[in-house]
């Protein structure tokens, strides 16, 4: 690794027409050679599609594809609330378990209206796990009707809600997104006196460097950016980033599929900040990710979750809550945190600028922030909550789980995004592309095209036989 580094540092068809059976040949083997081709490159051109987009603003972004959700009502069946785990909260933060304001929540009540909430995958409590239904519960409660989906990244939730086609009441980007989506007048102000529940919320996430005043997001969860590893394919507990290009791991490793993630690491890497914008740094760091490349086995965002559980790779860096979901599936999970520092994330809660039923969205955002509401969501996503009413009911087990809430050290060394320059973002977007185009393998990029010259070889002798018989047929009729 440290090799690897000083180098980058120091180098900154014409057919017999009167033979029917010969000009059938030749169509055939030009049917298989375009079959051929057809057939093995469709995967990549539509990967190439699917994995880029260009923005707006002439850059390329990282688009990954998901699934698409279909609208579904609301289960009709009651939901009965848990008992609470944890005692004394209540006198503390003064609110009863389970007890909410009825005259608040009725407000819409047979009003026929309904919210359409936009958010990451597994990221709402649905009723699993003998969990809080978060949709069903709030629509039992208020009348208020949600249309759930979800993306997979900020970028994918940024370009959506830029092409205007379908119309939110309430969203979930990260901190640097909420910056962006702030500056380029995205999102609606919050009327806080709407969300009382406001009070709850530890006040060292309020006031954010990404949105000043929290006039525009609610924090909803956060957590840290880890190594997440199989404790029976990795030899040592990883303290640095430089496992992620140690060669001992080659095809065992898996990579964030977006841009923000991978430049943080590889500046971390290099001793840099998640946020420069220096273009020289930023240049290092996409050569280091493309030294890293021959390594990876797969650049992932949910797709880690199968790859870890079933022992198909062996060490990742992502969000380090997300360890907690995979160890019950695989014994030999774990989470470490690298010595260089990492990646302290906030998930936030905001409402478009285009809503169409903005006091519903903030009604929902608060019902976020009841604290058995925001406890059980806490114990389905595995982030940690900013909600201290929730924390005090959350197990011991869960508060004192170091990868959900990290120690004081790994929280001392990490760094929060911020919003970039419209030129970083631009460069970083450039400079990934170039990363996600370099070192392809030579099965994806070199046998399609020997295949189909076979194709044709074999189609061009098959040619020359049949011609040689036809004539000899022709011959003996003479």
């Amino acid at each position: 690794m440290n090799k690897i580094k000083k180098e980058i540092r120091g180098s900154s068809k014409n057919a017999d027409k009167r033979n029917f059976a010969v000009q059938k040949c030749v169509q055939i083997s030009k049917i298989i050679a375009v079959f051929l081709l057809t057939v093995i490159a469709a995967p990549f051109v539509f990967g190439a599609a699917g994995m880029l987009i260009t923005s707006e603003k002439g850059g390329t972004e990282l688009w990954i594809m998901t699934e698409a959700y279909s609208y579904a009502e609301p289960e009709e069946e009651s939901y009965e609330l848990a008992e609470p785990e944890a005692e004394g909260a209540e006198d503390e933060f003064d609110y009863e378990y389970g007890e909410y304001d009825e005259a608040y929540y009725s407000r819409f009540r047979n009003a026929g209206i309904s919210i359409s909430v936009y958010n990451w995958g597994e990221y709402l409590s649905d009723g699993s796990d003998d969990l809080m239904d978060i949709c069903a519960a709030f629509t039992e409660l208020t009348g208020i009707d949600v249309y759930y989906t979800n993306f997979a990244t900020n970028e994918e939730l940024y370009a959506k809600l830029k092409g205007g086609s379908t119309s939110y009441d309430v969203i979930f980007p990260s901190d640097y997104m909420v910056a962006r989506m702030i500056e380029e007048d995205m999102l609606a102000p919050l009327n806080h006196e709407n969300i009382p529940n406001l009070k709850y919320i530890d006040p060292q996430f309020m006031d954010p460097e990404y949105d000043p005043g929290s006039r525009y997001s609610v924090p909803y969860t956060w957590n840290t950016v880890g190594i997440i590893y199989n404790t029976k394919l990795v030899d040592e507990v990883p303290d640095s980033w430089d496992i992620l290009w140690d060669e001992k791991y080659k095809g065992q490793i898996l990579m964030f599929s977006n841009s923000r993630d991978a430049f943080a690491i590889a500046c971390k890497a290099l001793g840099y900040s998640m946020n420069t914008e220096s273009e020289e740094e930023l240049h290092e760091a996409a050569a280091l990710l493309i030294e890293q490349k021959p390594l990876v086995q797969a650049y992932v965002m949910d797709q880690i979750f199968d790859k870890m559980e079933n022992n198909e790779a062996a060490i990742a860096p992502y969000y380090s809550g997300d360890a907690t979901l995979m160890m019950p599936y695989n014994e030999n999970i774990a989470v470490a945190f690298p010595k260089e520092g990492t990646n302290l994330f906030i998930d936030a809660a905001c409402i478009p600028k285009d809503a169409r039923q903005k006091d519903a969205a903030e009604m929902f955002i608060n019902f976020l922030n009841e604290p058995d509401v925001a406890a059980e969501n806490a114990e389905y996503i595995g982030y940690a909550t900013p909600n201290l009413a929730a924390y005090e009911l959350l197990d011991e087990e869960i508060q004192e789980d170091e990868a959900i809430y990290p120690p004081e050290s790994v929280i001392a060394t990490s760094e929060q995004f911020i919003h970039l320059s419209e030129e970083t973002n631009l460069l970083m977007d450039q400079l990934w592309t170039q990363v996600m185009a370099q070192g392809d393998s030579f099965l994806k990029w070199g046998l399609p095209p020997i295949l189909v010259l076979a194709a044709i070889i074999a189609g061009k002798a098959v040619y020359r036989v049949r011609k040689k018989a036809a004539y000899k047929r022709m011959s003996g009729d003479l």
